[in-house]
């Protein structure tokens, strides 16, 4: 884990994740290796109870601030209350490749 992905975790800490998957994806996209730009998080936490997807976005966004100010550039979220994550098997969508910058194809 890195320093970046390691202060995502710690700035989640608020948040009473009951399961937290966060994957760096950067490695998918035109950035040097060893990059720490894109992320994927699954979030799985009652705090979404009755909230929005909208809502649970602008959460994660508030307690993320200083790493979406800097380092991250791209954060694919999935958030989800334990019962919905229970009709999805504790399954999250996979990303898409990416088709900007030199990766194009």
């Amino acid at each position: 884990m890195g320093p970046v992905e390691a202060s995502i975790v710690a700035g989640l800490k608020e948040l009473s994740v009951e399961h937290l998957e966060v994957s760096n994806e950067s490695h998918m996209h035109a950035v040097p290796k060893n990059s720490e730009t894109h992320f994927k998080l699954v979030l799985v936490s009652e705090a979404f109870v009755k909230q929005r997807p909208v809502k649970r976005h602008q959460m994660v966004y508030a307690l993320l601030a200083e790493q979406l100010a800097g380092p991250v550039h791209a954060l694919a979220l999935h958030t989800y209350t334990v019962a919905e994550w229970q009709k999805k098997n504790g399954l999250s969508p996979d990303s898409p490749d990416c088709l900007g910058g030199g990766k194009q194809s």
